[in-house]
């Protein structure tokens, strides 16, 4: 076991990583059945492992998971929203956007979300974050988080400023310090790329907001 620690420094691993960890052995497949039988490593999905928790030197990254489980992606919607502090409440399902069809992933170490967006603004609003053992991951920024969580939800029927306000304040329960905060310049181009009417409204919404409180503070 401290072998394959030395030759596999980050937890989130995939099957030639392993595989190579394994050289030694005459059979590394067998090896591995035994490894994923004794819960030493465990299969998130199919040539995508993590180590079993006793075997952990840090905790697993989800975050890093949810872009390799399928992709393309990026984490974003109410994950990313939560991940910056935009939204107060812990989100369970590690939530992302694909330029693919959406899917849903029961794994081992939780329930992994996709989501559809136009692959003409899949780029633009994303980071990518360092996390230990040389691993990263993609994740939107604030204010492409928030574009994708309100394009994406369907249910809302926003048609005026003040609803929109509404729904940001009292139904997303975003602080209006932190809505004042973002770049709204951001949002208004990320509306243009997708033509949306309601990221558009979202832009002008926040722009309002923002010159309201400049207007107060002057």
């Amino acid at each position: 076991m401290e072998s394959l620690r030395r030759r596999i420094a980050q937890e989130e691993f995939d099957y030639q990583t392993l595989v190579h960890a394994l050289r030694d052995y005459a059979h590394p497949r067998d090896k591995i059945t035994d490894l994923l039988r004794k819960g030493v490593v465990i299969r998130v999905k199919k040539g995508l492992y993590v180590f079993g928790e006793q075997y952990r030197r840090r905790p697993i990254s989800r975050e890093v998971l949810a872009n390799l489980v399928y992709g393309p992606s990026y984490v974003s919607l109410d994950s990313a929203l939560q991940y910056h502090g935009l939204i107060p409440e812990a989100v369970e399902a590690v939530t992302s956007v694909t330029t693919l069809r959406p899917r849903r992933f029961h794994t081992p170490v939780g329930l992994f979300l996709y989501r559809p967006i136009p692959a003409r603004a899949f780029s633009i609003g994303v980071v990518r974050v360092e996390v230990n053992g040389g691993q990263s991951f993609l994740i939107a920024t604030p204010e492409k988080s928030l574009s994708d969580r309100v394009r994406d939800d369907r249910g809302t029927g926003l048609e005026t400023q003040r609803q929109m306000r509404e729904y940001l304040v009292n139904g997303l329960r975003i602080d209006e310090e932190a809505l004042a905060a973002l770049d709204v310049e951001l949002i208004g181009e990320i509306a243009r790329l997708q033509g949306s009417r309601k990221l558009l409204l979202l832009y002008r919404t926040l722009e309002r907001m923002q010159r309201s409180r400049v207007a107060v503070h002057a």
